[in-house]
């Protein structure tokens, strides 16, 4: 088994758990996450093991090919798209406004953003430039990679552009123009919201990480994305700032696949990502450590309906979930790191 180091007291379980029990039930938990899809093996290799290099890379390398990654590719049409539309699917009523629906390009791209395919990949290539070449926003007939007008729609577009080497300049731009007096960003500015979202944010800090990481970005990309960080900070990731008081209760509920909801799982693998650890986090740090279960796992808990092409293993909410287990103790790790 390989080493798991800075894992054993991460989680600090209650005493009738078992102090001595500890390193076999972690070492048990990493047996159980890499018997899952590659898309989560390569990450857990990567992030709570002493994999080598070329072990995460071949690992890595099976999503375009095996499961979940495969079969995400195997959906998209000769046009670019999935399931017939850009962000919604071609067959989503346009009379029901606030329907989410996870079946079309812009979830689909995300999704492998998420797998973590690799960008070279010859999969990844065709996928990537059959939508550069073909799909367009149905908002303003832009070409995908040109972005549309909410930030929480451009976050997410950005972060998939950047992460597959395409030009996303315009989008980057267009969302630096975009934020709130507070330094969030909100997708209902256009109807006359003036405070920041935590959803819109997280979306929009996300893409701007992920373009700053591919670019280097601009200073003015870097101040907006700083101040979008610290809109959230100064929230704890999870509460109201003129209050206190959890602003959501879903936002304290862990999930998988994210969309384009925010929570605090969320925000801290951002802030991870990202590395920059600040005391704001611990109030959400303490929140995740405590919904670790006897065996070391965490669970689902907050399932984001609407239709989806399919299911990513989830057996159901309150069961322990692979997806969020890797990512919450991939937070927990890096947080202790500076301990």
């Amino acid at each position: 088994m390989r080493s798991v180091p800075r894992l054993l007291g991460l989680l600090r379980l209650g005493t009738d758990v078992g102090v001595r029990s500890y390193p076999r039930r972690m070492s048990a938990v990493i047996d159980y996450l890499l018997q899952g899809d590659p898309a989560i093996r390569w990450q857990v290799l990567r992030d709570l093991t002493d994999a080598s290099p070329s072990e995460i890379a071949a690992e890595r390398a099976r999503v375009a090919t095996e499961g979940w990654g495969a079969r995400m590719l195997s959906l998209q049409a000769d046009d670019g798209r999935w399931d017939g539309g850009t962000y919604r699917p071609g067959w989503a009523d346009e009379g029901r406004p606030f329907f989410d629906a996870w079946t079309a390009t812009h979830f689909s791209l995300q999704a492998l953003w998420e797998y973590g395919l690799d960008p070279a990949s010859p999969e990844a290539r065709r996928a990537v430039a059959l939508v550069r070449d073909n799909v367009r926003w149905d908002y303003n007939g832009a070409p995908y990679f040109d972005g549309e007008v909410e930030p929480c729609i451009n976050g997410i577009a950005l972060g998939i552009g950047a992460y597959f080497g395409q030009d996303v300049a315009g989008i980057a731009e267009t969302i630096v123009g975009q934020p709130m007096a507070d330094g969030g960003w909100n997708c209902w500015a256009e109807e006359g919201s003036t405070r920041g979202s935590f959803h819109s944010t997280i979306c929009v800090i996300e893409g701007l990480r992920e373009w700053e990481a591919a670019t280097g970005g601009t200073e003015a990309s870097r101040a907006a994305r700083i101040a979008g960080e610290d809109y959230l900070l100064a929230r704890g990731l999870y509460r109201r700032a003129s209050t206190g008081e959890v602003a959501d209760p879903r936002m304290t509920m862990l999930s998988f696949p994210v969309r384009w909801f925010h929570d605090v799982l969320r925000g801290l693998d951002y802030f991870r990502a990202a590395d920059r650890r600040d005391p704001r986090l611990s109030d959400a740090i303490a929140l995740l450590r405590g919904k670790a279960d006897a065996n070391g796992m965490f669970p689902y808990e907050n399932c984001h309906e609407g239709p989806r092409l399919f299911a990513h293993e989830q057996e159901g909410e309150g069961f322990p979930s692979r997806w969020v287990t890797l990512r919450a103790l991939r937070v927990l790790r890096w947080w202790e790191a500076a301990a």
